[in-house]
């Protein structure tokens, strides 16, 4: 059994003309929209409008249903950026996060002595600080609103060599 087809609702006058219009705007995004939707009200269907405009009968739909929901408002991009970028990391655990550098891996239970990002991910989800296993370029992200440095971190890190602080002015260790 085939979908129905999809189409735009009918134009009003001013809304032919808008798109008209939007045919020869600069915006790459506001001339495909407009291509989709006056090729939509003259009877395409979604699949053919997308062969001849150059995108997928679902690019097509998406548009059409854009245009019903925001009418004009459609034809700009909106931004695909998340719009509550503080709950991936709860700003009341930077001193947290500030201290965790200061301290060994180790005393965490992790193998290695050497923090990476990926690394405090993890200890942070697993203290319970993140809500999930954050990705290591947001934990640097983090960080850097922080005024901390990744390069900087990692000097932070000591060895339990009782030598080690000798060694490290000797510049041997």
């Amino acid at each position: 059994m085939n979908k129905p087809r999809t189409f735009v609702r009918p134009l009003t006058a001013a809304e032919r003309k808008a798109l008209e219009k939007g045919r020869k705007s600069a915006d790459a995004f506001t001339v495909r929209r407009s291509q989709i939707l006056l090729a939509s009200a003259g009877g395409m269907g979604p699949a053919e409008v997308g062969r001849v405009v150059g995108c997928t009968a679902q690019a097509v739909r998406d548009a059409i249903r854009a245009f019903g929901a925001d009418g004009l408002g459609c034809l700009t991009a909106k931004s695909h950026a998340r719009r509550d970028p503080g709950r991936v990391w709860d700003r009341g655990r930077d001193a947290d996060l500030k201290d965790l550098l200061h301290r060994r891996p180790r005393e965490f239970g992790q193998p290695t002595s050497l923090w990476t990002l990926a690394l405090v991910a993890e200890v942070c989800h697993a203290k319970g600080w993140t809500p999930r296993l954050l990705s290591a370029e947001t934990i640097r992200q983090s960080l850097k609103r922080l005024g901390v440095g990744w390069k900087r971190a990692k000097h932070w890190i000591t060895s339990p060599d009782p030598e080690y602080a000798k060694k490290k002015r000797l510049g041997t260790g």
